[in-house]
């Protein structure tokens, strides 16, 4: 047995049982597309491993006139025009969530995180409790701050007493995908093509949050 299947060999098969019951949000903000896909895949990871899934989106703030003088930020909006817009009875609903931001100077966008300072309500009703999250992220550059975004939007989820089920190296696919530790994150060029194939280390990621999720609430049970 090599070093990879001592690190890795039984988690297929955990990824491979269907789990029931599960309520996963899957939230995202997209600019020129990229954190879209990244939800969809999510979803279909989410599905096969038996979740039930909502893709929503964050309210866009951005004045439209900016928005009309960017093509691909335009094609999104309308790409996305009919994903329904993430509300507090979204999160309440959710047994788990995962996010999927662009980075910002290092931070998740104004839009996701006008989303997250809303939620104070659940929060002190302690309705935030418990949830399991995880997050994704995209850049235009290999370093261009994925890390940071995701570990910012973390720092929220503590205060939250959420439980972070990051990927870790719990599967040969996140290597493929780049490697990184806190959540899948992927490469986008001038032309908004995704560098690195990400695909499989999503919908692993998904599994895992799913997994995580019925754990606890197994357990709550």
């Amino acid at each position: 047995m090599d070093i990879l299947s001592k690190l890795f060999g039984s988690s297929s098969k955990k990824e491979n049982g269907t789990m029931s019951n599960v309520k996963l949000a899957v939230v995202f903000y997209s600019m020129g597309g990229t954190n879209y896909q990244l939800a969809k895949w999510a979803e279909e990871g989410a599905k096969e491993a038996g979740a039930e899934v909502k893709v929503l989106k964050v309210q866009e703030l951005a004045p439209q006139s900016v928005i009309e003088g960017n093509e691909g930020w335009k094609a999104t909006v309308e790409a996305t025009k009919d994903v329904p817009v993430a509300t507090s009875e979204d999160i309440e609903w959710a047994d788990a969530i995962i996010f999927s931001v662009p980075t910002r100077f290092g931070n998740m966008p104004s839009q996701m995180k006008q989303f997250l300072d809303i939620q104070g309500g659940l929060w002190a009703n302690g309705k935030t409790v418990n949830k399991v999250v995880s997050a994704m992220s995209s850049a235009q550059n290999p370093h261009g701050g994925q890390e940071a975004t995701l570990l910012s939007l973390y720092t929220s989820m503590m205060h939250w007493g959420a439980i972070i089920a990051a990927p870790g190296y719990t599967d040969p696919v996140l290597f493929g995908a780049g490697g990184n530790p806190y959540g899948t994150s992927v490469t986008v060029d001038q032309d908004g093509k995704m560098i690195e194939d990400v695909q499989a280390a999503v919908k692993h990621q998904a599994k895992r949050t799913v997994q995580v999720a019925e754990w606890v609430k197994k357990g709550n049970q």
